[in-house]
């Protein structure tokens, strides 16, 4: 998979009409063959579809011998429209830490290595840069008097370290401090009130360390890259055309099949707007991104990174009348219609197309039911 930046959270879009454009545009040029087979057949079908089906809403009787050879059946069903696509089973995006104060780097944690709240990321001069669990990075000093989500970030974790005195909300007070320096005295840290910037990390959890991009012993530098690290939990990234996002939802449940053919429940946690770097002369790549989460995890143990597919499914229809979109037949007034086989005589009905999905496609009409036959051209 391809380097990927200017990473951009999305909350997906509305579900488009249940006949895609793509779909669309195929099944225009799938009934413009079916009329040219039928032409080449003989005039008959033509003159029938365009027999003024839509006033009366059935055209006229076609002679037993101009019946179809083919037939079909309207079937009751349910249809899915989904996609299958190709996805990675890994750890989730990658993120960098950076040191941003200057000093040597005294410790490192090992590769693999798993670094929960409070505990140290890595240690400069001999003083611990500590994992905290937040949504907004750290961006400056925390000290009395400032406000913000990154406070109520700092505070909500001191309360879960055991840490009390203080009220949990978005405003840095003198209890917030006593709080902090009783926190400092604990690791080891002068005992200033004020938590300054590179002291903290936030992550949304616990984190696992993939890769060490400093040695023990370096010079550290603000802006310097110290190490990066993952989530701790299985998830599958799934690359998807632009097009394709509406595949693709946060919360709707998707089907993984792990090497070996296993297939295990999915979710999708997150869709994000990629940019993919062009490779060569070729220009950058709009993408959506989509991290699926394993509902058995202990089904992909053991599997640190693998190829999976993914089946994404945009929308269904239970219980719906269905034929094979072959069967459907473009009315001379717009629409189409269906031909039905009954006493060995055939009609024409003019019918309303649904979903379409695997070949086949959701129809209704009037007295159109489970069971008629249907023709279906050569």
């Amino acid at each position: 998979m391809g380097q990927v930046k200017d990473r951009v959270t999305t909350d997906g879009t509305a579900e488009p009409k249940a006949t895609p454009p793509r779909q669309r545009r195929h099944r225009g040029k799938l009934v413009a063959g079916l009329l040219i087979v039928a032409a080449a057949a003989g005039g008959g079908f033509l003159a029938v579809n365009g027999a003024g089906l839509l006033e009366g809403g059935a055209g006229p009787a076609a002679p037993a011998g101009a019946l179809p050879q083919v037939t079909t059946t309207v079937t009751k069903q349910t249809l899915n429209d989904t996609r299958d696509a190709d996805g990675e089973l890994g750890y989730g995006p990658v993120t960098t830490a950076v040191s941003r104060q200057p000093g040597t780097v005294t410790w490192l944690p090992g590769s693999g290595a798993t670094i929960t709240r409070g505990r140290s990321l890595y240690r400069v001069d001999n003083e611990p840069v500590m994992l905290m669990y937040g949504s907004t990075p750290a961006y400056r000093d925390l000290k009395n008097g400032v406000e913000g989500k990154d406070v109520e970030s700092l505070e909500r974790n001191l309360r879960k370290l055991g840490y009390d005195g203080f009220t949990v909300d978005d405003e840095y007070t003198w209890d917030t401090a006593e709080a902090v320096k009783e926190w400092q005295d604990d690791r080891g840290l002068d005992e200033t009130g004020v938590v300054e910037l590179g002291r903290v990390v936030f992550a949304p959890g616990r984190v696992r360390v993939e890769s060490l991009d400093a040695e023990k012993g370096q010079p550290a530098a603000p802006g310097q890259k110290v190490l990066t690290y993952t989530g701790t939990s299985k998830v599958v990234t799934v690359q998807l055309d632009a097009e394709d996002q509406r595949m693709a939802k946060k919360g709707a449940k998707v089907e993984v099949t792990l090497p070996g053919g296993k297939s295990v429940n999915g979710k999708v946690t997150e869709v994000a707007t990629v940019i993919v770097p062009g490779e060569g002369q070729s220009d950058p790549e709009t993408r959506v991104e989509v991290l699926v989460s394993i509902g058995d995890s202990k089904a992909a143990k053991g599997l640190d990174k693998a190829s999976v597919d993914v089946t994404f499914t945009a929308s269904q229809r239970k219980n719906v009348l269905t034929v094979p979109v072959a069967a459907l037949v473009a009315l001379k007034e717009g629409g189409y219609g269906l031909e039905i086989i009954e006493s060995s005589k055939s009609r024409y009905v003019v019918i309303e197309t649904g979903l379409f999905a695997g070949g086949r496609v959701e129809v209704s009409g009037d007295g159109l039911t489970e069971g008629m036959t249907v023709g279906m051209p050569k």
